[in-house]
């Protein structure tokens, strides 16, 4: 009885939370946002008051806010703007390792979207995170992901663009398009995954197969949003939606993955845990393999070097060593980088194109490792 009470006194606090947060928007022009039920997810992604398409321009929901991720995830050079959303009166905890503690009713989104131009897409390496200043006029959006944080945990939703709004898609989509990068026109298969699809990378502990949270870890978070501001942690901590957060000084931080001031092993290290970490740990789904490229491991041999693969066959490309110190040609991860092949490619899903400046960072760290494979 004490449980049922605490859970229903827990559903009448966040409903009375988000009865605030519609004053709020009220009060500034921001859209309302809405928060449903596992049983009633709504069609269209303007239902849920997080961001809307008002004309060329994107309005976030009141309480609504963005971020950035020191190295992020590449997704065949899509630019993306994550946000969250914390209910009225809430906050996150902080973890020095896992992903933030989020409270019941949060919501975290990552839009997908391109420049475009003569009806082409064009590759970006980033933009200045300014929402306002957005103009969709000369964008095309693609997708907008959500991660819904229920009570009996993360649920996952894509939602497809179309027109002014975008529409959920449980099974996925595919949005072929073209796309410019260095003056070369690429065919692009861009491919919305299926809702089923999101536990390939967020089941990141394949024992009990939840979906967690990838990029909302202290050393990812570590930084301010745009060029000029303030820490975003310590300016979620002072607003109050962040408890726990340590001394500057204690908490983690990634290297950017394309900042030369940055060491070459430490932004090779930032990548292959932003890209591949979330299956490549000790409890991921590629655990088997015996890869290991999460930011704390710290074995040369789980780091692939001079590894043999578990399993041989096609993902080798005939390469003997996951790494070979000093030659990155006879590497098999820089092989499996650079293709692809839907077969041997990584990370299996995610990307259709080979991100070439990414490779060529994993080349540069191989190509001046010590040692010899004998």
């Amino acid at each position: 009885m004490a449980a049922r009470e605490r859970k229903r006194r827990g559903r009448i606090g966040l409903v009375a939370a988000l009865l605030g947060l519609a004053l709020v928007a009220a009060c500034d022009g921001r859209p309302e946002v809405r928060f449903h039920a596992a049983d009633a997810y709504p069609e269209r992604l303007s239902e849920w008051g997080l961001l809307q398409k008002s004309g060329d321009a994107l309005r976030l929901g009141a309480g609504v806010h963005p971020y950035e991720v020191n190295t992020p995830l590449f997704s065949d050079y899509a630019l993306k703007l994550r946000t969250i959303f914390l209910p009225s009166g809430t906050a996150m905890a902080y973890r020095d390792r896992e992903a933030f503690e989020f409270p019941v009713g949060s919501v975290v989104t990552k839009t997908f979207f391109y420049p475009v131009e003569d009806g082409a897409a064009r590759a970006a390496a980033g933009w200045d995170g300014d929402v306002a200043a957005l103009n969709l006029g000369e964008h095309r959006l693609v997708e907008t992901r959500l991660l819904v944080r229920q009570e009996s945990g993360w649920d996952a939703l894509p939602y497809v663009w179309d027109g002014d709004d975008a529409y959920l898609s449980i099974t996925g989509a595919l949005r072929p398009m073209k796309l410019v990068r260095a003056g070369q026109v690429h065919d692009l298969p861009y491919v919305v995954p299926a809702r089923s699809e999101c536990a390939g990378c967020h089941a990141t502990n394949h024992s009990d197969g939840a979906l967690r949270l990838i990029g909302l870890k202290a050393r990812h978070l570590n930084r301010p949003y745009r060029p000029g501001a303030d820490n975003q942690l310590e300016t979620w901590a002072h607003a109050g939606a962040l408890r726990g957060l340590p001394a500057p000084g204690a908490v983690p931080k990634a290297s950017v993955w394309d900042d030369p001031d940055e060491t070459l092993e430490s932004r090779a290290r930032a990548y292959l845990d932003s890209n591949c970490g979330h299956c490549h740990n000790p409890s991921g789904a590629a655990d088997t393999s015996g890869l290991l490229l999460d930011a704390h491991t710290a074995s040369f041999r789980q780091l692939g070097f001079c590894k043999p693969p578990i399993a041989a066959g096609r993902g080798t490309g005939g390469r003997e060593f996951s790494i070979v110190p000093g030659d990155p040609d006879s590497s098999i991860l820089v092989y499996r980088m650079e293709t692809a092949d839907p077969a041997t490619r990584m990370p299996e899903t995610g990307r259709a194109l080979t991100h070439v400046e990414g490779v060529k960072l994993i080349r540069d760290w191989i190509g001046q490792l010590p040692g010899e494979c004998v």
